[in-house]
């Protein structure tokens, strides 16, 4: 009769009786985890960096206060635009007075170097020649939208307003000399 061979094997600390053949131990495999290392951190830095890339942006906007009394401006520092429906946008220098008189009111688009963004740059150029005090560092804008104007077209004449380097611009209210005007054109 033949006899089986028991053997006494460790594993985990623990005594296990086995019978089987002799002498075969088991191996605990060990798992080489620097790749995953590296993938971790290679992870963590692109997140890292992408979320500092894309933070948004904000623009200060200042608000004139309301009074009763308007505050005056000075006529050849002013540069005003008047918002319209249909994306239309009217430009004139000075007072308003003046501007009708004279028949100066100047429309306009959005399209890059060929709208307003041309009509700025002119008048900064001219402020340059002609205002040595301050320069194009005068220049006040004076966004007017009306009724029809939509919120896309006020942030287009800010970001011409940013573009350009403009120190000073105000979003302020139409008045009713200027929209009876732009009902009619």
């Amino acid at each position: 009769m033949a006899q089986w061979n028991t053997t006494v094997h460790t594993y985990s600390g623990k005594k296990v009786n086995r019978v089987g053949a002799p002498g075969v131990a088991k191996h605990n495999p060990k798992i080489d985890m620097t790749p995953m290392v590296d993938l971790g951190f290679l992870l963590i830095s692109f997140f890292v960096i992408t979320t500092e890339l894309s933070k948004p942006t904000a623009m200060d906007l200042f608000m004139p206060k309301e009074s009763k009394v308007p505050m005056e401006l000075g006529e050849l520092n002013a540069l005003t635009v008047l918002l319209d429906k249909d994306n239309s946008a009217w430009c004139y220098h000075g007072r308003w007075e003046d501007a009708v008189i004279q028949h100066t009111i100047i429309k306009t688009g959005f399209s890059g170097n060929n709208g307003l963004r041309k009509i700025i740059i002119a008048k900064q150029q001219w402020l340059d020649n002609y205002n040595k005090k301050e320069g194009r560092n005068g220049l006040m804008l004076v966004i007017k939208p009306g009724s029809g104007a939509s919120y896309k077209n006020v942030v287009d004449v800010l970001d011409e307003v940013s573009i350009n380097g403009v120190k000073k611009y105000a979003v302020v209210k139409m008045s009713e000399e200027e929209s009876v005007w732009l009902r009619s054109e």
